[in-house]
């Protein structure tokens, strides 16, 4: 039995609700923004400086890039009513800052080059910002409340929704500290302390038919579409990601050193990096320490093992005689009706039932590739230059807004990725 939909209450009024929840998303969205972009100010100074990554974005461009986009989509955009049958490539008016599309469209210009571009400075960053929301804002009230006049200013708001999960990334990356509790996301940073607590015992599932994809009316990105049949073997999956306390002794192991456990492109990676542990993580006096914006702390071993690449979460799989679910799976057990509650998992922030996830993005064995009649969306660079280089995470982090929090939602990344906020379960066929 399937979940009712209303339980992601947030994620369904933001895409499927009326203008009214739309509207207070956007400015929440914004406030988390500016948030975070004072947290920068403070660390880093007005330019907002930091080392090139190509991991990263210049801080200043990425701010101008929310700004740019929400511009680029809704006011500049002529064929906004048509919803996702408009042209993407339509020509548009220069908009308030005509040098903009040269400066902030990420289709045209490389990430390279965002290091060495003449950006505004961060006053008139800002006033950007609020010109552009103050518009978007107007345009909303003036608008129907018909799926497609709204479908601009939904994807406007996960858009930047999304940037301000990558800031939180870049945050933890270069040990920026950020406030305790952040506006707009589930809850800010790593996850805290949790209780220790017996692991709960693999759920198991029938196999069958699974409708895979988004079906409900509103919004939907493109990789989303069409929901289509996939057949599943029955198959038992963990209740829980895996946690530092089923992880780490794998470590200890000599997994890291053990070719045998891992691919050979997994090998690959972690002989060029030459790691020895998961990333933000260390020992000191016997103890396992993580750090978190800066700052060491004690590592709660029941907490979801993070900041693992694909290839680590595949080496635990084969280290346990485990493997990755594919998306379907995970998909299958976060909506299907469990009939016991646990309450033993105070970080948790999604379920239904037995089955937890919302701390941590959790690796899939699943390539990121269209579904059958796939259409791209007019934005087009969302998700089709993905296709076959990244791999498919589901669930959410403790840094994802409410709004993105559903089990249909497609995150993707390049494999090697540790640096967000991911983890992994594991699961087998049903013996």
């Amino acid at each position: 039995m399937m979940k009712p939909a209303g339980q992601w209450a947030a994620a369904d009024a933001a895409r499927e609700g009326d203008r009214q929840p739309l509207f207070a998303a956007l400015l929440a969205a914004r406030q988390r923004t500016l948030a975070l972009l004072t947290a920068y100010e403070q660390a880093l100074g007005p330019a907002l400086q930091v080392p090139f990554s190509p991991q990263l974005n210049p801080p200043l461009w990425e701010v101008g890039h929310i700004g740019w986009f929400q511009d680029y989509w809704i006011a500049r955009n002529a064929q906004r009513p048509l919803g996702d049958r408009a042209d993407g490539d339509a020509p548009r008016p220069a908009g308030r800052l005509p040098e903009a599309d040269a400066l902030y469209n990420s289709s045209l210009v490389a990430q390279p080059t965002r290091w060495q571009l003449p950006l505004p400075d961060l006053t008139a960053t800002r006033a950007y910002l609020e010109e552009g929301l103050r518009e978007t804002l107007v345009l909303l009230a003036q608008t129907t409340a018909a799926a497609a006049d709204l479908y601009f200013f939904r994807l406007a708001l996960f858009h930047e929704q999304m940037h301000a999960e990558a800031a939180t990334y870049m945050a933890q990356a270069l040990g920026i500290a950020l406030p305790a509790a952040l506006p707009g996301a589930v809850r800010s940073g790593l996850p805290r302390a949790a209780r220790r607590a017996q692991e709960a015992p693999p759920l198991h599932l029938p196999g069958g038919a699974w409708l895979l994809g988004y079906e409900r009316p509103g919004f939907a990105f493109d990789n989303e579409l069409a929901a289509h049949a996939v057949c599943l073997p029955a198959f038992e999956i963990d209740a829980r990601p895996v946690t530092w306390e089923r992880y780490l002794p794998f470590v200890a192991a000599g997994g890291y050193r053990d070719a045998r456990h891992w691919s050979t492109a997994g090998w690959r990676w972690r002989e060029a990096g030459d790691f020895a542990a998961p990333r933000y993580l260390r020992q000191r006096g016997g103890q396992w320490q993580q750090r978190r914006f800066g700052h060491w702390r004690p590592l709660s071993i029941a907490a979801p093992a993070v900041h693992l690449s694909y290839f680590e979460a595949d080496a635990w799989c084969r280290w346990a005689g485990r493997r990755l679910p594919t998306e379907a799976e995970w998909e299958c057990a976060a909506l299907t009706e469990f009939p016991e509650l646990v309450t033993t998992a105070p970080l948790a922030t999604a379920g239904n039932g037995r089955y937890e996830w919302g701390q941590v993005w959790e690796w899939t064995a699943s390539p990121f590739l269209p579904f059958p009649a796939f259409r791209a969306h007019p934005y087009r660079d969302y998700s089709a230059p993905w296709f076959d280089s990244h791999q498919v995470l589901r669930g959410a982090s403790l840094a994802t807004a409410p709004e993105m929090v559903h089990p249909r939602y497609r995150n993707y990344f390049t494999p090697e990725r540790n640096d967000i906020f991911s983890g992994f379960r594991s699961c087998a066929i049903a013996g």
